[in-house]
């Protein structure tokens, strides 16, 4: 049978805990810019793990996503692309890449004005979720690093310490957060309307509705417009993101893929 890995990773307990209160974070484009996977994807590659015409590909769907935000299409392309590449990976090099990736690639990403909001929550005695698409051993070392509570991320299914190729359930995204996120809140027995929950995307919504003190991030259009109808607080971190959007979109395409493709070349293994 194959092996499966708990969604939720509890990694530190919270001094003078306030009862029923607590924060849900999402990683990409929230707490981070950008995609969490797509520095998984750039350091397998570096690994040699797949060909550079796979590689222009993340780096096009990352590209995307920073400049329109999250579309479920590029999601569920990622995912699949992922999963394929690893399938016969051991769990025990991916928890090992997740600390590389985390220390070269995701710590200098961190929005320092979400961080700081994590750690106010943590400060007065909350306890402090990720909650994301990224896979759980990524959300997990990103948690501890940060001295958070626990993570819930997307859970690859394992065989004789290996993966398969195929996921525990599915990805954990959208709706599936806020499911999620309920069944954290029953078994630590959460008041949900005195929990905070913090997102980029209209596709967490479900999330974000559920929860006495919803917050948006770096929100996407049809998020910021939901939020103003809402009165719900919007936080934007992207300085100079107007001017940096107008200078990408006056790029072709053509320019953007070479630029993106030299970028993962410079991180291609020397035995690759």
């Amino acid at each position: 049978m194959p092996e499966e890995k708990h969604v939720a990773v509890a990694n530190a307990p919270v001094a003078a805990s306030q009862h029923g209160e607590a924060a849900f974070f999402d990683v990409d484009n929230t707490l981070m810019k950008g995609a969490s996977l797509f520095h998984v994807a750039r350091k397998l590659h570096q690994r040699g793990a797949f060909t550079i015409r796979q590689a222009a590909g993340f780096a096009w769907k990352q590209f995307m996503f920073v400049l329109r935000g999250e579309n479920m299409d590029d999601v569920h392309a990622v995912r699949d692309s992922a999963l394929t590449l690893a399938a016969g990976i051991t769990v025990e090099d991916v928890e090992a890449l997740g600390e590389e990736v985390y220390d070269e690639m995701i710590e200098s990403r961190i929005w320092p004005g979400a961080k700081a909001l994590a750690e106010q929550h943590l400060r007065v005695g909350r306890k402090v979720w990720l909650v994301t698409a990224t896979p759980i051993e990524v959300a997990t070392v990103i948690s501890t690093r940060l001295g958070l509570t626990g993570a819930l991320g997307t859970v690859g299914e394992i065989l004789d310490g290996s993966y398969t190729g195929r996921l525990v359930g599915d990805i954990l995204h959208g709706p599936a957060k806020a499911i999620a996120v309920r069944g954290i809140a029953e078994a630590e027995g959460l008041d949900l309307s005195r929990c905070w929950a913090y997102s980029d995307s209209h596709n967490d919504i479900p999330l974000l509705s559920m929860v006495g003190h919803p917050v948006a991030i770096n929100p996407d259009a049809r998020l910021r417009r939901h939020a103003r109808e809402n009165n719900w607080p919007v936080y934007d971190f992207r300085s100079g993101r107007r001017a940096a959007t107008l200078g990408l979109k006056a790029a072709t395409a053509g320019g953007v893929i070479y630029g993106l493709w030299r970028g993962f070349s410079r991180f291609r293994s020397p035995t690759s």
